[in-house]
């Protein structure tokens, strides 16, 4: 929960960010600013973990590599912060929404049963 919720506010704010760049948005900015405040409000709450998880590293990567051209101040100048968020946004594709999230609301949580084999014990 506390992955989803970091990558998914820093996604989020830097959304935020490039909406408020102002009248002068070419539709590709306008498309990142709406693509990051819906992919980080839908992963900090669970919401098609995978998908959004995988929206908001995308964000993250062409904002930090300057494919978009930022409007105004740009959490992901440096690349640290892109690089961290990224890897945070993998990490929680690959381990799922968790407990406390509207997918395992939705659509129930996965139990993983592990079957107990008999040993063979000679040596």
């Amino acid at each position: 929960m506390l992955l989803r919720a970091a990558a998914g506010v820093t996604a989020g704010i830097q959304g935020a960010v490039y909406l408020s760049g102002g009248a002068g948005l070419s539709p590709w900015m306008m498309a990142a600013g709406v693509a990051g405040v819906l992919a980080g409000i839908a992963l900090s709450i669970g919401l098609m973990t995978p998908v959004s998880g995988a929206v908001v590293a995308m964000d993250a990567v062409s904002i930090g590599l300057s494919w978009l051209p930022a409007p105004a101040e740009n959490l992901f100048s440096a690349p640290l912060p892109t690089l961290l968020v990224v890897i945070v946004a993998v990490a929680v594709i690959f381990l799922g929404p968790g407990a406390f999230s509207l997918d395992a609301r939705l659509f129930g949580r996965r139990e993983i049963i592990i079957p107990h084999l008999p040993r063979n014990n000679r040596l």
